[in-house]
């Protein structure tokens, strides 16, 4: 497990930080869009819900491009986790309340028709990129990375 550690880092690496890059990316440029998707939780005050809007995506890049680049892995990884642990909750309230809306993770968002939501998928791959995070804040040296973790004399 040892020798194939290192390698699993890397690919979690460059999934998590993928995902978020590419999340981030999709929703960046075009905050009028952005701020909707997150106002459609309905779970915080219009303008805190449009200052995350804008604010979120540029976060997204950044984790992203941390992670990919094997920069504070440790320190992302758990940013990451905890980030997805926050959109599990969010649409799971948002679930449970009976809304009817696309995340607008990438992208997108707002009110759907109800046939349309895909809460379980959303739940499911958040809580995988999660349990990734994790794995990173856990073994944080990984192949490729620009950051070389300190070694510690136990």
């Amino acid at each position: 497990m040892k020798k194939l550690s290192p390698w699993l880092g890397l690919v979690f690496r460059v999934v998590v930080g993928a995902v978020l890059l590419v999340a981030g990316y999709l929703k960046a440029f075009n905050p009028s869009k952005a701020k909707m998707a997150v106002r459609a939780y309905e779970a915080l005050p219009i303008p805190v819900a449009n200052i995350l809007g804008v604010a979120l995506p540029w976060i997204e890049i950044g984790a992203g491009l941390l992670l990919i680049l094997g920069v504070a892995v440790r320190q992302t990884a758990i940013f990451s986790g905890f980030l997805m642990l926050i959109f599990i909750i969010a649409i799971a309230q948002a679930w449970a309340r009976g809304l009817s809306i696309d995340c607008g993770c990438f992208g997108g968002g707002g009110q759907v028709d109800a046939k349309d939501t895909k809460y379980v998928q959303e739940i499911l791959r958040d809580f995988g990129l999660g349990l990734m995070s994790l794995y990173l804040f856990r073994y944080p040296k990984s192949r490729f990375a620009l950051e070389r973790e300190k070694e510690t004399h136990e």
